[in-house]
């Protein structure tokens, strides 16, 4: 008989979040897959439990090559038990391609089900819960970030994406330049750890927030964008969203037709605010 793939969520921040049956699964596992093996060796003491199988890591830079060795155990019948550093393992960590090399080889997988980052900060948030997306970490580049945040301007969804503290600074102020200043959002920092802190506010004001420096695990959730037709775009608004384009790279006519398409304005429109705006027209 074929083994089994089962991922484990591990605490965010406070260890006696662990769930229940994360001991009795490191403790039981033929095979422990960990991201980072000495963080795993510090949570099986937190938790008073020996893992009675092997530890091996299992962290991006090695990902693709320990895959086809786990797929062997399993196929030979070992319960392989994967972790991550915290919560849930394949959310913006490794496992996903384990679980894909898995599924293809018809070995069951299951879940320790656990605490997660990214449902914490949603509910924590105060925005709208009912209907959300996951866009985990943007891009590092300046014009890449800008682009992807272009992508979702117009998402309606709440918006909910991780990021280091050293660029959380440049993140909000992008997003603030795309989404605009007004738009509400909250940083969750330190989930569930001492220093938890939930900043909430628009996009300009937590923009400012972060220019002063901030630490810790971060998540950003975002308010989806307004309904289109729900209100009137002014000129000055027109004329934001093209700049947005441009220095994203597109060409000024460009930027025109699609800022006309995603505000539902004529073409001539969204081409006049422009003009004006160069003239120094109101």
């Amino acid at each position: 008989m074929t083994g089994i793939l089962v991922l484990a969520g591990t605490p965010i921040g406070d260890v006696a979040d662990a769930p229940p049956r994360l001991a009795a699964e490191l403790a039981g596992a033929d095979v422990v897959a960990a991201e980072d093996t000495r963080r795993l060796r510090r949570l099986t003491q937190a938790l008073g439990v020996q893992p009675g199988g092997r530890i091996v890591s299992y962290f991006e830079g090695n990902e693709a090559a320990r895959t086809p060795e786990l797929v062997e155990a399993l196929v030979g019948g070992a319960r392989v038990v994967l972790v991550t550093d915290a919560g849930m393992p394949s959310v913006s960590d490794p496992g996903y391609r384990l679980v894909a090399a898995a599924v293809e080889k018809d070995i069951r997988v299951t879940a320790v089900p656990g605490p997660s980052a990214v449902l914490t900060a949603l509910a924590l948030s105060g925005l709208p819960v009912d209907r959300f997306c996951f866009e985990g970490f943007l891009p590092r580049k300046a014009g890449e970030r800008l682009g992807r945040l272009r992508e979702v301007a117009d998402e309606r969804r709440t918006l909910v994406y991780f990021e280091a503290p050293h660029r959380l600074d440049a993140t909000l102020t992008a997003m603030a330049e795309v989404f605009g200043t007004e738009r509400r959002a909250a940083v969750c920092r330190e989930l569930t750890k001492t220093y938890e802190e939930v900043k909430r506010g628009a996009l300009g004001e937590l923009a400012a927030w972060a220019a002063e420096g901030v630490r810790g695990e971060i998540t950003v959730v975002v308010e989806g964008a307004p309904e289109k037709g729900a209100e009137e775009l002014d000129a000055e608004e027109l004329v934001r969203r093209v700049r947005v384009r441009e220095e994203a790279g597109e060409r000024r006519k460009e930027a025109i037709a699609a800022v006309a398409v995603e505000a539902g304005v004529p073409k001539r429109a969204v081409f006049d605010a422009v003009v004006a705006f160069k003239r120094g027209a109101p």
